[in-house]
């Protein structure tokens, strides 16, 4: 992702309610669900926070919990902020059916559940262990995505289509990947200690899984259906059950 395409929460706040007056003004009945998502809100982190706690609250009472978790959250570490905006920016950029912010923050469940990790990640560290699990199951439940708390995900994630993911407890994801439904990534059962360590800019195909202590290097491809569990070298691509290397900067194979 081109750093220069990157705007600061501001200027992605300005530009997502830019956008929501318009749909606003164009249809006056949508117009009242943005007027409660977006417009009735005074910046990005409150529109935000209100938007967890619709999507994982059943009623308002819980609605107003999950809510009032993820501001917290905001006020005790700001950056989970900018990093919500290259995470919706992500979307924009590398979705070919989208153009604009709105159509995700709205529709898009991938990117609520990866949010609500990241602060189910930030009760998780602070030793709220109860609440943080809370956020996982809710977004198990109602989004259909499960990362654990004690997982790490960089910026700029995308998660498309959104069904059926599941990211274990340890697992590291950098910077600027995509993971497609179906994908699993976690421990082997016979190798509890270590999880899968994924590097930025990869691609993770629908139907994926990836086990084990390994490494998957920077802008690799992971193909559909494949099964991992060895390593993968930087720009390399692995398919198949089991994986196989192609496509590789320079000769490799599977351990």
């Amino acid at each position: 992702m081109a750093e220069a395409a990157i705007m600061a929460s501001d200027g992605l706040w300005r530009k997502l309610r830019s956008e929501a007056q318009r749909a606003a003004a164009a249809d006056p009945v949508f117009g009242k669900a943005l007027a409660g998502a977006i417009l009735a809100h005074d910046d990005f982190a409150a529109a935000l926070a209100d938007l967890i706690g619709q999507r994982l609250g059943r009623g308002a009472d819980e609605h107003a919990r999950f809510a009032s978790f993820a501001r917290d959250a905001f006020r005790g570490q700001p950056d989970l902020i900018e990093t919500a905006s290259r995470d919706l920016q992500s979307i924009a950029l590398r979705d070919p059916a989208i153009a604009e912010l709105l159509p995700p923050w709205l529709h898009y469940k991938g990117y609520v559940a990866l949010q609500a990790f990241r602060v189910s990640h930030w009760l998780w560290h602070g030793g709220q262990v109860d609440a943080a699990l809370l956020f996982q199951n809710e977004a198990s439940n109602v989004l259909q995505v499960s990362i654990h708390p004690a997982a790490s995900v960089g910026a700029g994630v995308y998660l498309d289509h959104a069904t059926g993911i599941v990211i274990g407890a340890n697992v590291v994801i950098g910077d600027d990947v995509t993971i497609l439904q179906n994908v699993s990534i976690g421990r082997r059962s016979e190798l509890p200690t270590r999880s899968p360590r994924i590097g930025r800019g990869v691609y993770i195909g629908g139907g994926a899984t990836i086990l084990g202590d390994i490494a998957i290097g920077d802008f690799a491809k992971i193909g559909a259906d494949t099964l991992l569990t060895s390593d993968v070298p930087a720009g390399c691509t692995a398919v198949g059950n089991p994986a196989r290397l192609t496509n590789c900067p320079e000769p490799a194979s599977v351990a």
